[in-house]
């Protein structure tokens, strides 16, 4: 069994560590209600996530926690062995809770567990409400790198997701009868100019220059665009963790820069249900066999 890790020697304390994004204090009574973990689920919206946690709760028939989040930044959610975490909008954000979550199972003594980002993207070259599982990671420079500034130096570390996890995703997804691709994952610290769009407060390029880059991603094998990815994979990977990203699209991005305005709410809605659809018919299968 494989345990979470983490490296920093400052957390070797008798003092229970505090949690002060999610308002959680590790004691080991709260560890110990930690210790099943085995799938952390986690998308930016916290209505989103809610709604995934009470669908895969109906679904699988496993008890629905509380909100286990003390603050408004995060909502966490349990049913059995499964979290539910949103982890907002971007890498700071998302950064902030993997640490905190990774300290959180860490203490915890987690083992074996699989991360998932559950979200929605801009994709490049498929249809919107394709569902896309991420092959690799890039970041702005086109680099399969996490780049942190620390202390006055820049910092690169390797953005990597779990092969066999995403394959096994993909096949999972093939059998839902839903658009569905495999393909990397650019990540940017911008929706606008970030991601090559001409629609923000500022534009310094031509719509000849966002078409010639976007169709250079293409031919790259990207499939799609968000801003969480590589932090995502290069966190998982230095944590010991299983990785995996799931988006659907909602623009091709080759055609349009936002979602066209004539689409019914409803159709977003199915768009945002299907790649949980992927991941929980994972998860139901792992949970059945892991009985057996």
């Amino acid at each position: 069994m494989s345990r979470v890790k983490i490296s920093n020697p400052f957390l070797d304390s008798n003092e229970p560590d505090f949690l002060s994004h999610f308002g959680i204090t590790c004691t080991k009574e709260i560890c110990q209600y930690f210790n099943d973990v085995k799938f952390v689920c986690m998308s930016g919206s916290h209505g989103r996530i809610q709604l995934y946690a009470e669908t895969f709760h109906r679904e699988a028939r496993i008890c629905l926690s509380e909100n286990l989040s003390k603050t408004d930044r995060y909502v966490m959610y349990k049913t059995g062995p499964v979290l539910w975490v949103n982890h907002g909008m971007g890498i700071p954000s998302l950064s902030i809770m993997l640490n905190e979550l990774i300290k959180l199972l860490y203490y915890a003594e987690a083992t074996d567990v699989t991360f998932i980002r559950v979200g929605t993207s801009g994709g490049i070259g498929v249809e919107p409400g394709t569902v896309v599982v991420s092959s690799g990671v890039l970041n702005e420079l086109l680099e399969p790198v996490l780049i942190l500034h620390v202390m006055g130096e820049v910092i690169k570390l390797d953005a990597i997701l779990d092969k066999n996890l995403c394959d096994e995703l993909y096949e999972f997804g093939k059998s839902l009868c839903i658009p569905l691709e495999k393909g990397i994952t650019m990540s940017t610290d911008d929706f606008y100019e970030g991601q090559a769009r001409l629609n923000g407060a500022f534009c310094n390029y031509t719509k000849s220059d966002k078409n010639n880059f976007l169709k250079k991603l293409y031919s790259m094998r990207v499939r799609n665009m968000e801003m969480e990815g590589v932090c995502f994979a290069s966190i998982t990977h230095r944590a010991g963790i299983r990785g995996a990203i799931v988006c659907a699209t909602f623009v091709d991005r080759l055609n349009e820069d936002l979602a066209r305005k004539d689409q019914a709410p409803n159709i977003f809605h199915e768009y945002e249900m299907r790649p949980f659809k992927v991941v929980s018919t994972y998860l139901i299968e792992k949970l059945e066999c892991n009985k057996n």
